[in-house]
């Protein structure tokens, strides 16, 4: 019988065959769904990376101007690349912490492999080896 109560003459080949037609077809909808799910989302990643990286350079450049100031600033008091050279000096030593602080986080993060996985998989190919010479004897 049908969903709708009437009795459905096509042989179980036909049924399968349908089926078979139907699931394929479904698949492939989903496919097309997700493809443009993937896409719409995707301009919106570009759109929102695109602005982040303008507000980046924009930050950059204030903080060129805010450099400038700091060495007039300082020019006030001593000659201009005195005061440009104590600038770049701090601007050095904070650079040089920001380094070492990143370079110990990667030390913690340790390998890029997935150890776990890859010794998961050598144990699987272990057994796989035993019981592929238990199946021969």
């Amino acid at each position: 019988m049908s969903r709708d109560g009437v009795v459905d003459d096509r042989s179980t080949g036909e049924l399968l065959r349908d089926l078979s037609t139907e699931i394929t077809t479904l698949v492939k909808q989903e496919l097309e769904l997700a493809k443009t799910e993937t896409m719409e989302k995707g301009k919106k990643f570009g759109t929102g990376a695109g602005i982040f990286g303008a507000g980046g350079v924009i930050g950059l450049l204030s903080l060129a101007a805010l450099t400038t100031a700091v060495i007039a600033l300082l020019a006030t008091a001593m000659d201009t690349w005195i005061a440009a050279l104590i600038v770049a000096v701090v601007y050095a030593a904070f650079a040089a912490c920001a380094a070492l602080a990143g370079r110990r986080q990667i030390e913690k993060a340790g390998p890029l492999a997935p150890e776990a996985t890859i010794k998961s998989t050598e144990e699987d190919l272990k057994w796989a080896k035993t019981q592929a010479q238990s199946g021969r004897k």
